[in-house]
């Protein structure tokens, strides 16, 4: 593939804008035989094998990656929208290059994977691929969700019983249930779900007089967010965290 092609593919602009970052000598190529060292590319019709290319743009380092899927620790106050009504988008938090990746259709850059409220924290994926996110979003596939949720009643048996066995929520007759359920302490609820309702953990936890205070996202199936990924900070995912999202 043609290096103004392989950053056209990741975002890097039109594939003129590209061919002038590689003709100005903002690209650099890393050596896949004598890594780290790093090979002037001033020609933007030369060829390179894509998949496990590394390079280098005005200075930041970038892996080729055929579709994108990320992990963000969503801080609060901010939208999963991209044109967000009253705080910050999350995709503010992105370097251009993931907004701008060119996908079908009128869409650009990588998407999130569900929503999380303004005021909700934690785990969010990131992707442009769009089977991903279908097989991530759809109830078919079950897949568990954990919130770690505030509380501000004191929290009590009756309360973790009856989301366990299921609350009516006022649009839809048939209970919904927590797939797991445990009070950490008193005023610390970890909510387990395996379906995706509108302010939906907010509303179960109404149905059982109480009210939600705090509300963070620790997991999405087996992949727990980690402790060294800071609020509004980002990261690939790699082989191993795929498959523990899909079991």
């Amino acid at each position: 593939m043609q290096l103004q092609d392989i950053l056209f593919s990741q975002g890097f602009g039109t594939r003129r804008v590209c061919a002038g970052l590689i003709q100005q000598g903002f690209v650099q190529i890393y050596d896949q035989n004598m890594p780290p060292a790093l090979v002037e590319c001033a020609q933007a019709a030369t060829e390179f094998v894509a998949e496990g290319l590394r390079f280098r743009v005005q200075g930041v380092d970038w892996p080729y990656q055929e579709k994108a899927y990320l992990m963000l620790n969503k801080p609060t106050a901010t939208e999963c929208s991209q044109k967000p009504s009253t705080y910050p988008s999350i995709y503010t938090l992105l370097p251009s290059p993931l907004r701008l990746r060119p996908q079908k259709g009128a869409v650009q850059g990588v998407q999130a994977v569900g929503r999380l409220d303004q005021d909700t924290t934690g785990l969010l994926l990131l992707t442009d691929d769009g089977k991903f996110i279908h097989r991530m979003s759809s109830p078919r596939h079950h897949v568990p969700k954990v919130y770690e949720v505030t509380t501000k009643h004191q929290l009590d048996d009756r309360q973790v019983k009856k989301l366990l066995e299921g609350v009516v929520l006022d649009d839809d007759p048939k209970p919904v249930r927590a797939a797991a359920c445990e009070a950490v302490d008193s005023h610390h609820l970890r909510l387990t779900l395996t379906e995706g309702k509108y302010h939906q953990v907010k509303r179960m936890v109404a149905a059982v007089s109480n009210r939600v205070e705090g509300l963070h996202r620790s997991q999405i199936g087996g992949l727990r967010l980690p402790d060294d990924l800071s609020p509004g900070q980002w990261r690939w995912l790699n082989e191993s965290d795929l498959a523990s999202i899909s079991g």
